[in-house]
């Protein structure tokens, strides 16, 4: 089996979804580490994964542009959503390019925000699979989040950006990762961002640096063992 690349967890049904390189999803039973089903469809390699677990579903973004979305009861695909190709949009991106980076679902589930490699994120309401607002980004978005109904992004320049589901930028900050891959969002409103250099920075709601620090890599001695 290829790379994994990214994983999600049914806090509902003990089980745990990986996307992996072959363009496959797997789901996997966390008290006997079986694969359960596996969900094929995608053309190409998969990026991001998450549980919709109130609808026993999971959803993947793949390197062929297009979202997924999958019944886990059956394994089969009930719904495709292309970014690129909805029409019920009042923003476009600044260019196609089509992989999807990275997903990430609303507390009630209902709202799918969703990353592209052409510098857009596009915002769908599931109950109707429709594509409500497409927002251009500063550069391709690599990671995000929903929180207290605001998309909160980063990707592949210094900049943490918050939208609006209306795509109003609410802010835009420099963070300290020349490149960032991750972003959190603790529920006391602080952001922490990780990425390129091992940096983290953890920024509070109102913008400001509350820390930054370096994560230490191991390094490896004669005999192959690590240490720190």
């Amino acid at each position: 089996m290829p790379e994994t690349n990214a994983l999600a967890i049914d806090t509902q049904g003990k089980r745990i979804f990986s996307a992996t390189g072959d363009g496959y999803a797997y789901c996997w039973d966390m008290v006997t580490g079986r694969n359960v089903t596996t969900f094929k469809g995608h053309s190409d390699y998969l990026h991001c994964i998450v549980a919709r677990s109130s609808q026993n579903q999971v959803i993947t973004g793949s390197e062929d542009g297009t979202v997924r979305m999958w019944d886990c009861r059956t394994g089969c695909c009930i719904a495709i959503l292309d970014p690129f190709r909805a029409t019920k949009i009042t923003k476009q991106s600044k260019k196609t390019s089509p992989w999807v980076s990275c997903m990430a679902l609303d507390t009630s589930e209902n709202w799918l925000a969703c990353g592209s490699g052409g510098g857009c994120l596009t915002l769908w309401s599931l109950p109707g699979t429709d594509a409500t607002i497409r927002i251009a980004t500063c550069a391709p978005p690599q990671d995000l989040v929903i929180s207290n109904n605001q998309i909160v992004a980063v990707g592949a320049q210094p900049f943490l950006s918050r939208f609006s589901f209306s795509g109003k930028v609410i802010s835009q900050v420099n963070c300290a990762p020349l490149s960032a891959y991750s972003v959190e969002v603790h529920p006391s409103g602080a952001i922490t961002v990780g990425g390129y250099g091992g940096l983290v920075d953890i920024i509070s709601e109102f913008g400001s640096h509350l820390c930054i620090f370096r994560c230490k890599g191991l390094q490896l001695n004669y005999n192959g063992l690590s240490r720190p």
